[in-house]
């Protein structure tokens, strides 16, 4: 028998000094029986950097084919892709031909060893990648709850969570930036 995923409820009150949205986001985030908590926080925190029209969910790590993250346009065509973790050579080359924009968020402790493999082969295609800090992201983790309130700012793509009377920041550093 198969494992069900984790359901999460989130009501975030979204403050993005940098981009300039203000918004109160119902989010239900399904985590998958392989996620770990961080990295689902980290699709949570992914999509608030980036919240705009259209943008949604994906079926998750179980879908090989899609990000994590995605925003459509119209006509179909994909706007925003966004994969968390650390993604294959292969997999960011198909994501740059699929769409306009790809970012990636690096999570794992491992992520510097990672980069240092794959930051060459990177240089001609355009793309963000930004990695979280992994002992933040853990922070954040600890806090997670099934349903969970909290406030997020984001000034100078750091992340500031406010939850009840606790106060956490998720900052991340830009590998590459050539969008």
């Amino acid at each position: 028998m198969a494992l069900k995923p984790t359901i999460y409820k989130f009501t975030i009150d979204l403050s993005d000094l940098d981009r300039n949205v203000y918004e109160q986001l119902n989010l239900t985030v399904a985590q998958h029986p392989s996620e770990s908590v961080e990295r689902m926080m980290a699709r949570v925190i992914a999509y608030c950097l980036n919240m705009g029209p259209e943008l949604t969910f994906t079926r998750g790590v179980s879908a090989t084919d899609e990000p994590d993250i995605w925003q459509h346009e119209l006509n179909g065509q994909i706007s925003l892709w966004i994969d968390i973790g650390e993604p294959t050579f292969e997999r960011i080359k198909k994501a740059t031909r699929q769409a306009d924009a790809v970012k990636v968020y690096s999570i794992n402790q491992k992520s510097d060893i990672w980069w240092q493999q794959i930051e060459q082969d990177l240089l001609p295609f355009k793309l963000e990648i930004h990695q979280f800090q992994w002992q933040e992201l853990q922070a954040v983790a600890a806090h997670a709850t099934r349903t969970m309130s909290f406030s997020l700012s984001i000034t100078e793509q750091t992340c500031y969570l406010t939850t009840g009377s606790d106060s956490l920041t998720v900052s991340s550093k830009a590998l590459k930036t050539s969008l």
